[in-house]
């Protein structure tokens, strides 16, 4: 989940407000307030705030039973809304806790011998430690009997007693090097932080070295009293005991392991659990003050005197020392449980007058590894209130011209499945009528403002952001303007993991955005103390975050389900996918590949002259009065689609099929990543030079199609001008 909400597009936005980006109903005027769409204006803190109540009453572990409370709860929720609600009941396999345990198991001195021999033998001293936060007296809701002790899902399950190494962030680089110091994990248990890569990874790196364990702790450094106050003491980082949750699963694509590719409904065809390829190793996530009862005891060399190691060095008043040594050894016993579960995505529905078959989706997953009062539900409770808002305007008669789809998506800290799972059975209809996928998981965090977004969307999210009022800011003005005022543009970054767009635009190749706001100072992801105690003094009383998450939401898709021209623009995806080309490292024993890729992206330099031209017409055209006739705008919109599917690949990527977006993907290292071009890039890093080359091959074709949508779009605006 994203920090970890790491979104599509590698991109940077130039943010200038401009009345002629605006529909003619919200236009905006430069010189006073944002004006806020109807649905936006319905919006209020104090609703969101009972959202907040009703969502994060408690602990929701996807598949339990309280999990299906909380499913009955969001279907009744969008049913009073007056939407079309159901639960689309699917069962993945989850992973449950059974037992753990942790215990330092050290040699000491020789005894003085109390019998025959005796003097020649080491005592034993067995200290247990800490695997589940301590409860708070300020915060009663941290001792309900539904939390658990920290665990991470689809862990192995076994008890082994092993040496330790200390492996920094666990990453790739960080084994090597181990390697190149001297040092072998193989039949050891590795102690690494979180940070860097998905947990996932770090196990996958930890068992291919051969790792019989894995801990993995919350560094000071990284999440607690490095960052600032600790809460409930003065502020909202991870104190010693803060454990992070969260699953561990790692395959080639996301969704359920036992069904690639198609929906797992109660009666689908799954492969043998024993094909899945899960972990073997027992995994278990602790907080520093257990990660330091191991660190202080180990006794060989320090980080600091190898080279390269000064950056192995946390946040905790010690020296970090790669090797345990053989006096120190640590028992880890972990057991879970792997079966079939249900649950469900809640989905809200809201029909479409003109073209119910298109489709916006804005969604957010309402399972959670404890409350989850910031993860997930301060992005479910945008999502509730966007809903109702426009199921008011429903109410009254002012219905969207396509169909919005409200979505609560379950199990998605499983390995997003719900959503995945959910885009696998619709994908055909998403293929040829999804118009964009909004996703608000754990959304509103703080008043700093930040999106990000496919490059078709970039003109409709900064028109958003200029009929949008900032959170906490005295004057009232924009997202946009204080962007702008701050010397700053949206910075999409560029992640093609971590969250519930990842079918949608990796699968389908649909255009996504994922929207937050961030800056507030703590952090209680995946921990007991996700609570709306925690979020209500971090966060802040007020909901102005959410409020401002929220009425953005509304706003964008305001411009995507009523306006007659989608406002789906063309220049970007040229003008994107031309710099990512050139973005490519091509190494000297491919030389051969760097010019036909300087020739597609000299290709898509021109084709984005001719996309700014297209793009003036239909920003003309948009700008319309509605009663206005607009000739041939279903030709219109249907090029404005294929311009984003021009991406799309049956075959998908060379050793991930299942992702058929050949312009983007999730990094296959970090998980919440990206790796743009990918259909060439990956085989360029595998060293892999004839893949490389059928890859130029195949973004050339996606190219061609890219050019065919917008030769119909320039050519239905010819005829339709001529009219």
């Amino acid at each position: 989940t994203p920090s970890m909400h790491a979104v599509f597009g590698i991109c940077t936005f130039a943010l200038q407000a401009s009345a002629a980006f605006a529909p003619a109903e919200f236009a905006v005027d430069s010189e006073t307030r944002p004006t806020l769409a109807p649905a936006a204006a319905s919006i209020t803190a104090d609703r969101l705030r009972a959202w907040h109540d009703l969502v994060a009453f408690e602990p929701q572990v996807a598949g339990t039973e309280a999990d299906h409370r909380s499913i009955e709860r969001l279907e009744a929720a969008f049913k009073s809304m007056g939407l079309e609600s159901k639960a689309w009941w699917f069962r993945p396999l989850l992973s449950y806790p059974v037992s753990a345990r942790l215990e330092i198991v050290e040699r000491n001195e020789p005894s003085d011998g109390d019998g025959p021999g005796d003097a020649s033998r080491s005592r034993r001293g067995v200290v247990p430690l800490p695997i589940r936060e301590r409860s708070l007296l300020e915060d009663p809701s941290t001792a309900h009997p539904d939390l658990t002790w920290g665990w991470n899902a689809f862990s192995g399950s076994g008890e082994v007693e092993a040496e330790v190494v200390y492996v920094n962030y666990g990453l790739e680089a960080d084994y090597e090097a181990l390697r190149d110091w001297g040092v072998d994990v193989a039949g050891k248990i590795v102690l690494a932080r979180y940070g860097g890569a998905y947990r996932g990874h770090k196990v996958r790196n930890a068992e291919a070295n051969g790792a019989v364990g894995v801990l993995l702790f919350t560094d000071p450094a990284d999440a607690g009293f490095g960052r600032g106050g600790v809460w409930p003491e003065g502020g909202g980082w991870a104190n010693e005991t803060c454990i992070q949750r969260g699953s561990v699963l790692t395959r080639e694509q996301p969704g359920d392991v036992l069904t690639p590719f198609e929906p797992a409904l109660a009666d689908a065809v799954r492969i043998p659990i024993e094909e899945a390829g899960l972990f073997t190793v027992p995994v278990q996530p602790v907080g520093y003050a257990a990660a330091m009862e191991i660190l202080r005891r180990m006794t060989g060399r320090e980080t600091a005197s190898l080279a390269g190691g000064e950056r192995w060095q946390g946040g905790l008043d010690l020296p970090y020392r790669v090797e345990g040594g053989a006096d120190l050894r640590l028992r880890l016993a972990v057991e879970q449980e792997r079966r079939l579960a249900d649950t469900a995505n809640v989905i809200g529905v809201i029909e479409g007058s003109e073209h119910p078959e298109q489709v916006v989706v804005i969604g957010c997953h309402h399972d959670a590894w404890g409350f989850g009062a910031a993860d997930p539900h301060a992005g479910t409770i945008a999502l509730l209130e966007v809903a109702r808002g426009f199921g008011e305007l429903a109410r009254q008669g002012i219905r969207p011209k396509r169909t919005l789809v409200f979505a609560a998506w379950g199990a998605e800290e499983y390995g997003i499945i719900g959503s995945t799972e959910w885009v696998e059975a619709e994908r055909d209809r998403l293929a040829k009528h999804g118009i964009a996928y909004l996703n608000l998981d754990m959304a509103s965090m703080g008043p700093n403002f930040s999106m990000s977004a496919s490059p078709s969307l970039r003109t409709a999210a900064r028109r958003a952001a200029a009929t949008t009022p900032a959170a906490r800011d005295a004057e009232g003005r924009s997202v946009l303007a204080i962007a702008e005022a701050d010397g700053r543009a949206f910075s999409p970054g560029g992640s093609g993991g971590g969250s519930d767009h990842v079918a949608f635009v990796g699968h389908v190749a649909m255009p996504v955005a994922t929207i937050h706001a961030g800056g507030s100072e703590g952090m209680s992801y995946h921990t007991n103390y996700d609570t709306l105690a925690w979020y209500r003094s971090i966060v802040g009383e007020d909901y102005e975050p959410a409020l401002m998450i929220a009425r953005y939401t509304a706003n964008l898709a305001t411009l995507l389900a009523f306006e007659r021209v989608l406002p789906l623009r063309t220049e970007a995806i040229a003008r994107d996918a031309a710099a990512k080309l050139r973005a490519i490292a091509v190494p000297a024993s491919m030389e051969s590949l760097g010019p036909p890729l300087e020739a597609l992206a000299a290709r898509l330099d021109a084709l984005a002259i001719r996309a700014a031209a297209v793009d003036a017409r239909l920003d003309a055209i948009s700008a319309t009065p509605e009663d206005a006739p607009i000739d041939r705008l279903d030709a219109i919109n249907a090029s404005l689609i294929a311009t984003d599917r021009a991406w799309w690949d049956e075959r998908g990527l060379f050793d991930r099929p299942w992702y058929r977006n050949l312009s983007i993907a999730t990094d296959r290292f970090t998980g919440y990543g990206s790796t743009a071009m990918p259909i060439v890039a990956e085989p360029i890093t595998d060293g892999d030079a004839e893949k490389a080359a059928e890859g130029v091959t195949r973004l050339a074709s996606a190219i061609d199609r890219y050019e065919a949508a917008l030769d119909s779009l320039d050519g239905t605006l010819n005829a339709a001008s001529m009219r």
